[in-house]
């Protein structure tokens, strides 16, 4: 019976360490990120069945809550870290319902890129400042010592205050979020 069971199979073109690892993955997180939960599903499935580790899948559900739903759900993330520790917990073929509702959820949620964009943003800034970065400010900079104190570290914040500038001196007018 396992030679049919391995024809039976056959058709299952999946290799964890290959073009289809990586193609199969792509796909599930886009069809996420396009909100088509069904594709999703199928995707997700078609990796299961052949074999992939469902940790993995896991972990890429943690990344996609962040990078495309982001502040759109704030639940998403939740979900995904949950998800990923229920696979963990009990492994396959148990987590397969665990990933599916995590997949499921995913996709159906609202998505948001704006902190995916905005890091980008702030990462560029920092990559292509000439010279060295500019200074942390004075009052933004811890002060556990009495000379630091005497120096002016920590003068004038006040905790929550949103007056405060909280940039880096001439990055005053910078905002990532538009």
């Amino acid at each position: 019976t396992s030679v049919r069971e391995s024809l039976k199979r056959s058709h299952l073109l999946y290799d964890r360490s290959g073009d289809q690892h990586f193609d199969c993955i792509s796909a599930f997180q886009k069809s996420i990120r396009g909100g088509n939960d069904n594709a999703a599903l199928y995707w997700l499935t078609r990796m299961l069945e052949g074999g992939e580790d469902p940790l993995y899948v896991a972990r890429r559900l943690v990344r996609t809550a962040s990078e495309d739903i982001g502040l759109g759900d704030s639940q998403a993330l939740t979900q995904a870290v949950a998800a990923y520790q229920a696979c963990h917990f009990i492994g396959m073929p148990e987590c397969d319902v665990i990933l599916a509702q995590a997949t499921v959820y995913l996709a159906r949620a609202s998505k948001s890129w704006e902190v995916m964009t905005a890091l980008g943003k702030a990462r560029k800034s920092i990559q292509e400042c000439e010279g060295p970065l500019p200074q942390v400010p004075l009052h933004l900079c811890n002060a556990p010592t009495r000379l630091m104190k005497e120096l002016g570290y920590g003068k004038d914040y006040r905790h929550g205050d949103t007056d405060l500038q909280y940039m880096p001196e001439g990055m005053e007018n910078v905002n990532f979020f538009n």
